[in-house]
């Protein structure tokens, strides 16, 4: 199994990526620790997992706030042992503002998620990967910050600022043997897409329209699977990965290639 006796903490798990990730890592043998703010949400999942004959728990976790962040490691690593990856999937994605009329002092809000608290995340952590000797971190960031899409400029630019912390932190935590990267996302087959495109369809579009119109700009010609995206973020945490540090990764399908 991929992540067999790895103990990881995977923060935003909503109803996106976020659950798919916590499932697929324990069944690739991993023991997990999930935070999100709906607790009843984790509950589900938590049981989803355990019940299925993986390991998790799940606690209530704002990561705007270093204590409830410092809890959900500390839960974490009391339950299974030392944490050996942490997943930084949480995210504001704020209003859908053009910049040309965006308020800038609600950004503030947006960048305390997107980068301030994988930064509170990362830190939380840090005592139990510097027991366990190694650990591997993965900021899950956008492609939204390469490839402008119109009224993402607040969510993009609290990601931007994630894609440079990602650098800074892997070159100063490099010396405790942990590893720090980034995963650019594009579209992603699961509930929040397919909840924007039912919405398309009720205000009057036509389905396939709205497919193609996303897919004609994926070389792959599909919207990526969830759980497909899941793997690739979690690959980054398996021992497959272990001189991989500081870098980014593009998972869009070919939507966006980096050059």
């Amino acid at each position: 199994m991929l992540l067999k006796d790895k103990v990881i903490v995977i923060s935003g798990v909503g109803p996106g990526m976020g659950q798919a990730m916590a499932k697929i890592a324990a069944a690739e043998g991993a023991k997990v620790g999930m935070g999100a703010r709906n607790q009843a949400f984790l509950d589900e999942v938590t049981e989803q997992i355990n019940s299925a004959g993986g390991q998790a728990i799940g606690l209530s976790t704002d990561i705007t706030d270093s204590k409830q962040c410092n809890a959900l490691a500390e839960a974490t690593q009391q339950t299974f042992g030392d944490i050996t990856g942490l997943v930084n999937s949480a995210y504001n994605h704020g209003d859908w503002a053009t910049t040309d009329v965006a308020n800038p002092d609600d950004w503030q809000a947006i960048f305390d998620v997107n980068c301030a608290g994988a930064l509170r995340m990362a830190q939380a952590v840090l005592p139990s990967m510097k027991s366990a000797g190694k650990g591997s971190i993965v900021n899950v960031s956008t492609q939204a910050t390469v490839k402008p899409f119109p009224g993402e400029g607040a969510y993009a630019a609290g990601k931007g600022g994630l894609n440079v912390l990602t650098r800074h932190m892997a070159t100063d935590f490099g010396k405790f043997n942990i590893r720090v990267n980034t995963t650019r996302m594009g579209w992603i087959g699961g509930a929040p897409v397919f909840g924007y495109i039912d919405g398309q369809v009720a205000a009057g579009r036509d389905r396939d329209e709205v497919m193609n119109e996303i897919t004609s700009r994926i070389a792959l010609g599909i919207i990526p699977p969830e759980d497909d995206c899941a793997r690739a973020v979690l690959m980054l945490l398996s021992d497959f990965a272990s001189v991989i540090s500081g870098t980014s990764i593009d998972v869009n399908g070919g939507e966006y290639m980096a050059p």
